[in-house]
């Protein structure tokens, strides 16, 4: 089975790292949680798939299953996540959804970004702290599903990166 490639408007920044003498930041690309459900519900159909969490060893796992229309049978792959800044149980929870999402296939692709690398107007550069408003605008994808075109535009529209 194969998931199809995210689309632009599937896929969301966020600041990686911080250059405080640059006044810059590398960007990371990322899905959501809501993305991954819709896609299994469209490519497997909302009753032919599962989601089930569990903790082993202190880690949240979530594991996903599909089920084989053929056989009657289900096919799991999981994978632990990790707490966020802003709600750590839930954060945890959809991580390790979302990890699994990429064990079927889902956004793997995203794994293929470049480095993307982002100088801040004196205006985003709040005392240190970046402020940034992007999104991806266009993104394409080579033979082997890697990322080999890529537009990021800020909230007036203005390419930041391409």
């Amino acid at each position: 089975m194969e998931f199809r490639k995210l689309r632009f408007d599937e896929i969301d920044c966020r600041v990686g790292q911080v250059f405080q003498t640059k006044k810059a930041v590398s960007i990371l690309l990322y899905k959501d949680a809501r993305c991954d459900m819709a896609i299994l519900d469209e490519v497997v159909g909302a009753e032919n798939w599962q989601r089930e969490h569990y903790e082993c060893k202190g880690n949240l796992y979530c594991r996903v299953g599909i089920k084989n229309n053929t056989t009657g049978e289900w096919a799991w792959k999981a994978d632990c996540g990790v707490e966020s800044n802003t709600e750590a149980v839930k954060g945890e929870s959809s991580d390790a959804f979302k990890r699994a999402c990429v064990n079927w296939g889902i956004g793997r692709e995203l794994y293929t970004a470049p480095f993307i690398y982002i100088q801040c107007t004196d205006k985003e550069w709040n005392n240190g702290k970046p402020r940034l408003d992007l999104s991806v605008m266009a993104i394409t994808y080579n033979d082997h599903r890697e990322i080999d075109g890529l537009m990021i535009v800020d909230k007036d529209g203005d390419v930041r990166f391409d």
